[in-house]
């Protein structure tokens, strides 16, 4: 895990809930207190929470399955389809279309369909269409790109999302649920942190605080990648090794 410290959490104000008002009391075990109607988070359980679900996320990572991260607000999704982008995961940035998960093979259709439209452009015949049938091509398959481009790569279901804002992606959420795929997520003052298996509570709206905790995450995400490597080699090592002490005994036979 990265390691953040609370000073770190505190400059990027990750404490900073929402009005008091707009509360949902559920959030109480992670609020410290208020202050001139707000709610401030505890970032001692920011810590505590955070270091759970980075442990949790390394071994989903290390027996080598794939985490979807999902953001749809404004100020969180280029943040997040970076940090996606270079761990090699899957993202949704754009929109989450109903069906993503608990309709795959409708999903998967629909990426057969931008890879066969990537293979015609790249084929002689299509520099022969008409220049308005290369434009609806063109713009059908900008179109898929913007809705499945994070997803391009996906053979088979995640193995877990993380999730920035429990309450806008509500439907994500639901569908995890369905298919029993634990969800990673950033949890404001307004939210039921019931709905993550792995509550992270944190401001979800500023930039700088959703910055480092996906940056931790990530983290967290690429030590499990590289205790992966390691295990794979170790394991290829081995396998070279027994290999070689079977050719010494047969030699010495």
């Amino acid at each position: 895990m990265a390691n953040l410290e609370y000073k770190d959490l505190l400059d990027a104000g990750v404490h900073f809930g929402h009005l008091t008002r707009k509360w949902d009391p559920r959030m109480a075990p992670y609020i410290f207190m208020e202050k001139n109607g707000i709610h401030i988070i505890d970032l001692n359980k920011t810590l505590v929470c955070l270091e759970e679900a980075s442990n949790a996320i390394k071994q989903i990572v290390r027996s080598g399955k794939k985490v979807m991260f999902v953001a749809t607000k404004k100020q969180a999704k280029d943040l997040v389809a970076e940090e996606a982008r270079r761990l090699k995961m899957p993202y949704v940035t754009e929109r989450w279309l109903g069906g993503m998960m608990t309709n795959f093979a409708t999903i998967r259709k629909s990426l057969k369909k931008m890879t066969s439209i990537d293979k015609l452009m790249k084929d002689e015949s299509y520099q022969n269409l008409a220049k308005k049938e290369r434009l609806m091509i063109t713009r059908q398959r900008e179109k898929l790109e913007s809705v499945l481009g994070g997803i391009a790569d996906l053979t088979r279901l995640p193995s877990a999302l993380f999730i920035v804002d429990i309450k806008r992606e509500h439907i994500a959420i639901a569908e995890a649920k369905t298919l029993g795929i634990p969800v990673f997520a950033l949890v404001d003052t307004n939210s039921n942190p019931n709905e993550a298996d792995f509550p992270i509570p944190a401001n979800d709206d500023a930039y700088k605080s959703i910055s480092l905790l996906v940056k931790a995450f990530g983290a967290a995400i690429e030590e499990g990648l590289s205790e992966r490597k390691r295990d794979k080699d170790d394991a290829k090592l081995t396998e070279e090794e027994e290999a070689k002490k079977a050719v010494d005994a047969d030699s010495n036979e």
